[in-house]
């Protein structure tokens, strides 16, 4: 039905308000990214209006830092979309200093507890391979 897919993958090792966290800014970070996935607002019975949400499935994975790494590695190579979120981020405040401490991370060995991966469906299925939905 689509021909993108959608990963969000949290590490497995968080607090559950943690994970949660991490998929929301993940989400938003696709939807910035790929604006034209969004859909219509939502109106109901009364002509309330409301606004709109992705218009495609996001699948929610989890594991542990290595799969992460292995996702953003595979994800580089097959030029997917890719939001990442790294430990250092829990501790800032706003969004200035999360790009700060990002920049400061090892680029070849991000200490991920997210990342979001969109992109054609066979290169998003072979950067998540092994990892497991969310349970």
């Amino acid at each position: 039905m689509f021909d993108t897919k959608i990963a969000l993958i949290v590490r497995d090792d968080l607090a559950t308000w943690q994970r949660l966290n991490v998929v929301a800014f993940l989400a938003t970070g696709v939807a910035s990214a790929a604006p034209e996935m969004m859909g219509e607002p939502y109106v109901d019975a009364k002509a309330r209006h409301y606004g709109n949400m992705a218009g495609q499935p996001m699948l929610v994975f989890a594991g542990d830092l290595a799969g992460l790494q292995r996702a953003h590695r595979q994800g580089l190579e097959r030029e997917l979309t890719i939001i990442p979120y790294v430990e250092a981020m829990f501790s800032t405040g706003h969004d200035a200093a999360n790009r700060e401490v990002f920049m400061a991370e090892d680029a070849d060995n991000l200490n991920l507890v997210g990342i979001a991966l969109r992109g054609p469906k066979k290169a998003v299925d072979k950067a998540i391979k092994g990892l497991a939905l969310h349970g």
